[in-house]
């Protein structure tokens, strides 16, 4: 902080126009992005998957909820700890209000590859009032839960779906870094002069604890 030079309100006007010009240059880029993340090719689901929900078991169409576009966000249970991913209770904070994706004709869940009982129990101590699903017992998770050749999973996951019919479609995961620009919290502090606070690479979330962990 330190090295930021203290202006004037008009030298900081100048300052803040000339940077407005490389933020729209950034829009029009994520923009195009965007276009071609709708334009990837789909692929048909065509094996059957099981899902235990708080109303009973349901298959992968059921959970659309009869409309048109699914999302999942893959709740991730690291095997060398047992506990839920702390990055990814940060990214469910941060889900809007679903009555939003309803009205775009799209349905929201969080499946977890662990017993129903165990997740749901976790989600009400978080708070938390989106659906949530177990696939535990299924490939379903590892079948679209996107890693690199490596096999790491570093970062949260989300998967979309499209129903045409009966049928449903695969259209996208997010990769290592695919899921930043679903997380608010990191778009309000990029503003600050502060920013994430963070050192190295941001997808280590290494500060992050569940929210009822945090010093007051």
């Amino acid at each position: 902080m330190s090295q930021v030079p203290v202006a004037t309100k008009e030298q900081w006007l100048r300052a803040r126009k000339e940077l407005y010009q490389h933020e729209g240059e950034l829009i029009k880029t994520r923009d195009a992005i965007a276009e071609q993340r709708r334009a990837l090719p789909r692929f048909l689901v065509d094996r059957e998957y099981t899902f235990d929900t708080p109303d009973g078991p349901k298959a992968l169409i059921e959970l659309f909820d009869r409309r048109q576009q699914l999302i999942v966000y893959h709740f991730m249970v690291p095997p060398e700890t047992g506990e839920f991913c702390r990055s990814c209770s940060f990214w469910i904070d941060n889900v809007g209000h679903l009555a939003h994706f309803w009205a775009r004709d799209t349905t929201f869940v969080v499946d977890c590859p662990v017993p129903l009982g165990r997740f749901v129990e976790f989600r009400d101590r978080m708070g938390w009032d989106v659906p949530v699903v177990s696939s535990h017992g299924t490939s379903f998770y590892d079948d679209f839960f996107v890693t690199l050749d490596d096999g790491v999973h570093i970062q949260p996951g989300v998967s979309v779906f499209i129903r045409e019919g009966d049928d449903v479609f695969h259209t996208y995961s997010t990769l290592v870094t695919g899921s930043e620009l679903l997380n608010s919290t990191y778009n309000y502090l990029d503003l600050t002069p502060l920013g994430r606070q963070e050192d190295g690479l941001s997808f280590k979330h290494e500060w992050v604890r569940y929210h009822d962990q945090y010093e007051s």
